[in-house]
């Protein structure tokens, strides 16, 4: 099940985690799902064509990370998103990041270095015209920097940060910063896989950092700030 938002609304991207955590429902649909709309469950496991069980399954990880809430006649709504939860999302990953892109200099094995190289040759600009097909390889490339640290709760850690980020990602999508900042985070991409195949760990821990600082997640906060009057100046 792979529900898509739009502009401010929620990404409830289960498909990965799904697959991830052996759970049984598949991809079936995609939608528009604006944050605050609600989601009647039986209407949506008819149209899912899957029983009520495991769908509620999904729909309470789904709560428990924050991505909808489940109201007491058992309707799912979808989560709003603000700039809080996005700034506390975007801290931990200025932590992680960084740590995992060490630990990768250190760790990282020939067959991590394949999966790297090969994650790195599908990137694309992470800008509007590339859209949904650039953040899956986006995504893919982290993924496989961070595995190859070898760290089994840096790596869930970072999976589970990932899937709650991914609609703040997608709303930074949508902003106008124009390309040569999405530019330059593909070429540090390629830096960064340079860096950790020849084992310079300090280096690739700060270009991650400066990677993060100017991510996506970042200007989507910046952006929920001013919806919200919240941003100090």
């Amino acid at each position: 099940m792979t529900l898509r938002p739009h502009q401010n609304g929620c990404c409830l991207r289960t498909q990965s985690r799904v697959k991830r955590r052996r759970h049984p429902v598949k991809p079936a649909t995609a939608g528009t799902l604006p944050a605050g709309s609600r989601l009647a469950q039986y209407d949506l496991a008819e149209s899912l064509n899957m029983s009520i069980t495991p769908l509620r399954e999904a729909i309470r990880r789904l709560s428990s990370e924050g991505l909808v809430t489940v109201e007491t006649h058992r309707d799912v709504r979808v989560s709003v998103m603000n700039s809080n939860e996005a700034r506390q999302l975007f801290e931990v990953r200025l932590s992680l990041d960084p740590t995992a892109a060490e630990l990768a200099a250190q760790r990282r094995t020939d067959d991590d270095i394949a999966t790297m190289q090969a994650a790195v040759d599908k990137l694309l600009p992470v800008t509007r015209q590339w859209g949904e097909e650039a953040l899956t390889a986006h995504r893919a490339f982290h993924q496989a920097l961070y595995r190859a640290s070898h760290n089994d709760v840096l790596i869930r850690l970072l999976d589970d940060l990932w899937d709650k980020s991914d609609r703040y990602r997608r709303l930074g999508l949508e902003l106008p910063p124009g390309d040569e900042p999405r530019t330059r985070d593909l070429e540090e991409h390629h830096q960064l896989v340079s860096l950790i195949v020849d084992g310079r760990a300090a280096e690739a821990a700060q270009l991650m950092r400066g990677h993060i600082t100017h991510s996506l997640t970042a200007t989507a906060i910046s952006a929920l700030e001013d919806r919200e009057g919240t941003r100090v100046t």
